[in-house]
C-alpha cells in the first residue's frame, strides 16, 4: 500500500483502514492482525487509527459491512443485467468469483471469522451477509422454476447451499494452491457442472 495522507477526512479514512485490513488478511492469519499492523499499513500512528475507531472490533465492523455491502452489491448489478435466471445465476457465481480473486483476504477473513467458537459483532455480520446471498439465489432459483428453466422439483434450499458450497470449495482450494487468480478460469466449468443438475432435462 502507498503510504496514505495524515489528513483525510474521516469517511476517507475508513475506507483506507479496511483496504489496509483486507490486503494484511490476504498475507497472514487474519487473526493475528494488530492495530499497530494495521497502523503500520496506513503509515498512521495507533493514536490516529484509534481516533476513527474505538477498538479492534469495531475496525473489523467496518471490513465486514464493506465486503457485505461490495459483494451484493455487485452480484445484484450482475444478475439484474443477465437475460435469464440461469443466467443471473451464473453472473452470480462468476461475479463472486472475480471478486475473491480481487480481494483474497476477504474470505480469509469470513472463514476465520466463522471458525470462532464465541459470538462476536463481525461473526454475527458474516452470518448475516450469507443468509441475505441465500435469499438472492432462492429468488433466482425460484424465477427459474416459474420461466421452465429449473427442475420444478428442485429443493431451494439444497441448491442455494450447494450454490455457496461450491463457491467456498473453489475458494478454498485456490487459496491453499496459493493460486487465487486461477479461481476465475476454473468457475465457468464448476458453475456448467451446478447447472446440469438443476436445469430442466430436455
Amino acid at each position: 500500500m502507498q503510504p496514505k495522507s495524515r489528513h483525510l477526512p474521516a469517511d476517507k479514512r475508513r475506507d483506507v483502514t479496511v483496504e489496509a485490513v483486507i490486503e494484511l488478511a490476504a498475507e497472514q492469519n487474519p487473526s493475528k492482525i494488530t492495530t499497530a499492523a494495521i497502523a503500520k499499513q496506513m503509515n498512521v500512528t495507533q493514536g490516529a487509527l484509534f481516533r476513527h475507531f474505538p477498538s479492534k472490533d469495531a475496525i473489523w465492523q467496518a471490513v465486514m459491512k464493506w465486503v457485505a455491502e461490495q459483494l451484493l452489491a455487485r452480484v445484484d448489478k450482475a444478475a439484474e443485467a443477465a437475460p435469464s435466471p440461469l443466467a443471473a445465476l451464473e453472473a452470480i457465481f462468476v461475479t463472486h468469483i472475480k471478486f475473491v480473486s480481487a480481494y483474497p483476504g476477504v474470505p480469509r477473513m469470513l472463514f476465520g471469522e466463522l471458525q470462532h467458537s464465541g459470538e462476536s459483532v463481525p461473526k454475527k455480520m458474516v452470518r448475516t451477509l450469507l443468509q441475505k446471498y441465500a435469499e438472492r439465489l432462492a429468488v433466482w432459483i425460484e424465477r427459474g422454476k416459474a420461466e421452465g428453466e429449473i427442475d420444478p422439483s428442485l429443493e431451494t434450499s439444497a441448491a442455494c447451499q450447494l450454490f455457496i458450497g461450491a463457491i467456498q470449495g473453489l475458494v478454498m482450494q485456490s487459496l491453499i494452491a496459493g493460486e487465487p487468480a486461477a479461481m476465475c478460469d476454473k468457475a465457468p466449468g464448476i458453475f456448467a457442472i451446478y447447472r446440469r443438475g438443476i436445469e430442466v432435462s430436455l
